[in-house]
Parts: structure tokens; sequence; C-alpha cells
């Protein structure tokens, strides 16, 4: 007898040839099973939808390939997770495989059955010769007064909770005791042991918040039962991690944006740190939001414990200091449960805001005289400080005063960055590099010039004007920078952590990556040298990611309460007039939520409307918006057209990335379900306006539902 099971495979909504496959097989295939499939001339890994006994209508069996083989020793990833990945890639416009295969393991869509048997038994072997210590008691530190409240409406809520707490007032340590309260829940007989999932916004911030995990659970748990899950792993310690969590031997997993995806069959908690963090919203492929799926995630789970007579629930717990006005709005409006720390640990004080008018400081400093001048007081006491430029590199571009030449890109629409360290020409969108010319290329005058500065322009800088202070024990000042060129190496990003730590470092140069999450005990001063980038941006969420990237930042100053109350945030800026610096002096974010809110009610802007855009990449500017004017004009009749406004195709800021033109259209509305309703509806006629004479060397296109940058 032959069944003819549905599978999804890795094809992306833009071939054509999204879908569920089907195929042929010799015996049932349980959904969810993985299997070895054939596509073209390729095999490729697959996920069984469904194993109907007859074959779907107008195929025959020889119309139908058999399937190659199925992964055997794996347990099927359960209908919770398929639901998730089905409503993924229907709210997200993607195809069901896409999303479904990029979800799992790079390493496990490579192994074959034989393959994948050889690895279950290598780790089963090591999983019984591991040494297992008696169980120990979860110790942790004292509660606040805030921090238990919040515990106890936790427990009791019955909706997402936004967890909003000022910097320093003992989030981890409530996240830290839910997980508690999660792993210590018994599990009914045949059920799988309780889970929970951390998610953070960066790399970066995962090896600190391991540590302090490994150390609180696994004495008490056993070892293994702490994983992590991020790109910056390698693909054997990913599928690793993913197999402990995908068969219950993984407790807590921690990661960032993808371990949305990850099979967890216990889950129970789901906790977003840092949830107004862009990060969490993918810029590639499937362009999800892990932070809205996390909240649609815990209410499957919580509705198939219900559906089995469960009393237990999935919860979800979206923290921040300055929360997204999404979340924010939706608290307002009692979708969500908004629990309140504003105190810090300890009874200390928020840092205080010092302003700096750079109209009133000498001509061309990077570093205003006032505040090198609070630097060096703060070293002379044994304490750190914390520079924030949000600009690797030593400089944005070099240029030539002679003829106007400037280091652009061949290959995109921007400027290459001055890397003064290996004197190198670096474009941070294609990656193209080459050695700083000795002379202008085009007209040979030997000067030229940086112009605009760098995280490593000011280490460099700082460095000199910092030069003949001395450290409490007489030695020199050490300036360190932290950003994605000083921690691409293995281990480096905990090195400097460490030295930080430790106190060898007095002043760290950093972009954002040192802003977010991290307990800086001894810093006390907390400088933003160009703060006005964003004031006056187009895009209407800049203030929005601006004042949360200075909070935050201000946030790493004063965590030790024995200094908090001298604590300082320095902010150099020519707008010290503007009212997002009032509302930042007062660490009023409800103000300045409300102001903002206000002001995109009436531009119909989200949360109060709701937007997508459709992004087409393509050999020359004039094929990519040729394809996006024609879609554009086909989409009449659709449903709920009337309903919906489409701007005309414009290029994008950097329209020319690695050779590719990119052009995008924005599609509005003010009903999220008339544009699900309507970009669903548009989908066949976005394949069809593809061979269009006019759009020839289209390369791609791929809608973004609920952009974070238009």
């Amino acid at each position: 007898m032959s069944f003819w099971p549905g599978v999804v495979v890795a094809t992306p909504a833009h071939s054509g040839v999204g879908g569920i496959l089907s195929y042929r097989s010799e015996s049932p295939l349980t959904p969810g099973a993985l299997v070895r499939v054939p596509l073209g001339s390729r095999e490729v890994l697959g996920v069984v939808w469904d194993c109907p006994a007859t074959p779907p209508e107008g195929l025959s069996e020889a119309q139908t390939k058999p399937v190659a083989g199925a992964l055997e020793g794996l347990p099927p990833l359960n209908e919770r997770w398929r639901q998730l990945v089905r409503f993924s890639a229907q709210y997200y416009q993607r195809s069901l495989g896409e999303v479904a295969l990029a979800a799992l393991p790079p390493q496990l869509r490579e192994l074959d059955a034989a393959q994948l048997a050889r690895r279950l038994q290598r780790r089963d072997k090591k999983a019984s010769t591991a040494e297992t210590l008696p169980a120990q008691a979860v110790t942790g530190h004292d509660l606040s007064a805030e921090q238990v409240l919040a515990l106890q409406a936790l427990a009791e809520a019955t909706e997402p909770v936004l967890l909003y707490g000022a910097t320093g007032s003992g989030k981890t340590e409530v996240y830290l005791r839910a997980t508690q309260a999660v792993l210590e829940t018994p599990t009914p007989e045949g059920e799988p042991p309780t889970q929970v999932l951390v998610m953070v916004p960066e790399i970066n911030l995962t090896p600190q918040l391991e540590a302090r995990f490994r150390e609180r659970f696994e004495p008490a748990f056993g070892a293994g039962r702490v994983v992590s899950l991020h790109s910056g792993m390698t693909p054997a310690q990913r599928l690793a991690s993913w197999l402990a969590a995908h068969t219950g031997t993984a407790r807590i997993v921690l990661g960032t944006r993808m371990a949305i995806f990850a099979s967890l069959p216990g889950l129970r908690l789901i906790v977003v740190d840092e949830e107004h963090d862009p990060s969490y919203k993918s810029q590639e492929g499937a362009r999800y939001s892990a932070r809205d799926l996390a909240v649609y995630r815990a209410k499957v789970e919580t509705e198939a414990l219900a559906a089995a007579g469960q009393a237990a629930r999935c919860q979800v717990v979206l923290g921040s200091a300055t929360p997204s006005l999404e979340s924010w709005h939706a608290a307002e409006q009692g979708r969500y449960q908004r629990l309140d720390m504003p105190g810090r640990i300890g009874g200390g004080a928020l840092p205080r805001l010092r302003l700096v008018d750079m109209n009133h400081q000498p001509k061309g400093a990077a570093i205003a005289p006032p505040l090198l001048a609070a630097m060096e007081e703060r070293i002379a006491r044994g304490e750190q400080c914390l520079v924030l430029l949000n600009r690797r590199g030593y400089a944005p571009v070099l240029s030539c005063d002679a003829c106007g030449w400037k280091s652009g890109c061949p290959h995109c629409s921007a400027f290459r960055v001055f890397h003064k360290l290996d004197r190198t020409l670096r474009c941070h969108h294609c990656g193209f590099t080459q050695r700083v010319p000795r002379a202008c290329p085009d007209c040979g005058n030997l000067d030229i010039a940086p112009v605009g500065r760098g995280t490593e322009q000011v280490e460099e800088q700082l460095a000199q004007l910092l030069q003949d202070v001395k450290r409490t024990d007489g030695g020199p000042v050490r300036v360190a920078r932290m950003d994605a060129d000083t921690t691409k190496a293995k281990g480096s990003l905990e090195a400097q952590l460490a030295a930080l730590h430790s106190g060898e470092v007095d002043v760290l140069v950093g972009t954002q990556m040192v802003a977010k999450g991290h307990d800086f005990r001894r810093i006390t001063l907390v400088a933003s040298i160009n703060a006005d980038a964003a004031l006056f941006a187009s895009d209407h969420r800049a203030p929005e990611r601006l004042f949360a990237l200075l909070m935050q930042a201000a946030g790493r100053a004063g965590r030790d309460a024995q200094h908090a109350g001298a604590s300082e945030m320095w902010v150099q800026t020519w707008h010290p007039e503007h009212p997002l610096f009032a509302a930042l002096k007062r660490h009023d974010y409800p103000a300045f939520a409300a102001e903002q809110l206000a002001e995109r009610e009436i531009a119909g802007m989200p949360p109060h409307g709701f937007q997508a855009l459709l992004r087409a990449d393509a050999r020359t500017q004039a094929a990519a918006q040729a394809f996006l004017n024609i879609a554009a004009e086909q989409a009449a009749g659709l449903p709920h057209r009337d309903d919906i406004t489409l701007y005309p195709a414009v290029p994008l800021t950097i329209q020319r990335v690695a050779n590719v033109e990119r052009a995008q259209l924005l599609v509005e509305t003010h009903s999220r379900a008339a544009l699900q309703r309507f970009l669903g509806a548009w989908q066949p006629v976005l394949h069809a306006c593809r061979s269009a004479p006019e759009a020839r060397g289209l390369i791609r296109w791929a809608v973004d539902v609920d952009p974070l940058s238009i």
C-alpha cells in the first residue's frame, strides 16, 4: 500500500515553488517527521506536513517521486511547532518550507539517516558516561519589594506581561525566579519536562546571561540543562543545542531571535529581554518579529494545554526599561498586563543627565573640555567611563579637498569606511576592502583626509587626551574599544568584558553593543558624543530608537549602589532644547511614549496603523521600480483594495548594494486584517508580474510585514 505524504522543503516565496509538495511512501509517515526527499537534481531535507492514504487529485503514482528516507531516532516536530511555522509563513508572506527549514539547524539539513543515527549514538554515549552529581537546592539573591510584587502578579497573570523596569531594577532576578517556578512544577506522567525559552537581542549578551543561568540551575537540575542557540555558534554546537531542546534534555534555552523557532515540547515560559530592540526583527529571508511571535507562541502553547485538560499555561514576559511603543500601546489597551519596577536594587538613583551644548565648545572638538574634565575626575577616583559612538571604524569616509573625491564603494551607493589599524577602506554593506591609496585616485593629491569620526578615532584621541592622567595605582590610563571589529575573534568578547569588570580598563569606547544589558559595576559616567544624527531623521521610529539607546546607555552607570548617587550621563548635542532631551533628563519614558503615540495617531503610523513594504532587487533601478509599479497597477480589484494605500515605488536609502539595485513600495492601511487579506490575494499577482517585459532583470522580491525602517 502506498501513501502520499505532503512535505515542505526550503523554497523561497519569490521562486513560485512554495507550499506543500507531494511525494510517495511505502509506509505511513507521522506529521512532523523529518525526511530526505528528491528536489530537482538534489536530495534535500523536508518536514512531513500530512500523510494521506490517497493520492492528491490529478496526481498519479508515476507523477510522484518516492521519499528517499526518514531520519529515524528523532521525535516528530509537534503540532504546536507546525502551527507556529504555519502562522509565521502566512502572516509574513513567506513560503511554508522557507520558514520551517530555516528554523532547523543547518547541519541537520545536510545529514542523512545513517549520519544522524551515529550522531545520536555518540550523544547518548556521552550523556551516559557524564558524571552525575547530587542535586542541590536552587539558591538566589534576596528580593526587593518590587520584585516580590512583580513575581506575584506574574504568577496570576493570564495575559502577556510587559515588565517595565528601570535599568538596574533587577529584571534578570525576576526572570530567574520565574524560571525556577516553571522548572520545579511537576508534570503529568508521560508529558515532557517543563522548559523555558529566554531570548536576548544580540549574541554578545548570551555569555554573561548563560553563566548566571548555569550557576543558578545546573547544580539543581544537572549539567547540560542550559543551552544557547544563536548564529555565532558552530554548526555542530547549534545542532547539539537544538537536539537537547527538541528531546527535552535541555530545560532552559538562551538565544537570539532564531531561538523562537526552537522545538521545545515542554515550553511553559518565554522571556524576551530588551523587548524593544530592533534586532528581534529579521531583515533578511522571512522578515519575522521574534517578539511578536513569542506572544503568539505562548498563546498556542496555552490553548494546546487547555485542550489537553491541563491547568498549566505558557506565560510570556516582555522586559525592558524602554518598551517598544507597540508593546506600551498594547498594555494601555489592556491586551498586555504591565508590571512596573521603577526603583533600582539597593535604592540607587538613576544617573543625572548633563547636556553639553556644542555650540559653545571649541570648534572641531571631539570631546568637549567639560566632559573631558569629568572623565579625568572619575578616573582619578578609580571609577570607569563609557563613551558611546554608534559608528565603527576610524572615519566614515576619506576625502580629497582638491578634486572632491570620496572613498565610495564601486559596488554600493555608500562610502567605504576608513579603518586605520589595518590601513584599509572597507564597505560595511558588501564587504569590499582595499588598501588606503597613497594619493587621490582621481587627481593624485597626497593630502587625502578622514571626514567624521568612528570608534577607532575616538579611542585614539582619548588615549592622547588622557595620557597625563594617572590611575589610582599610579599607572597610565587604559582606553579600550568594543565594537564588531574588536569582538570578531573567538573569546575576544569574554576577554574584553573580563578586563572591564576587573578594573583593567578605565575608559571603554563602544557602539550600541555596549549599551544593552551589561552589568558594569564600576562605570559611573556614560557619554554619548554624537546623538544628534537621529533627531531629525526621516524615519518616524528614529526618536524612539534614540531615546531607548540613550536610556539604555545611561543605565550602565551607577549600577553599584555606593556610586549611584554620583553617576552621570553626558550627551554632546547641538540641539539641547530638543524635547526628547527634556524627557530623557527626567528619565520619563511614559511622557515620551505618550507624546510619540499622540503624534503617530495623528499621522496614522504604527501602532495606530499597519504597514508592509514590497521590496525588489534587480540589475537596474528601472527594472526594480517597474516591477513594483506594475504590481501596484495589477492590484486593482483585489480584496480590501479600497482600504489600502499604495505609495509610488522609490529607491532605498542605500539603493545599490553589491551591484544590486534596490527599490521599495509602501503599503499602508488602518486595519491589520485588511492588510493580511490584501497581501494574501496579491501574492499570485506578484508572481505573474515577475515575467513582465519591463521588469526584465528582476532578481528577487519580498514582502516585509510590519517593517521597522522605511
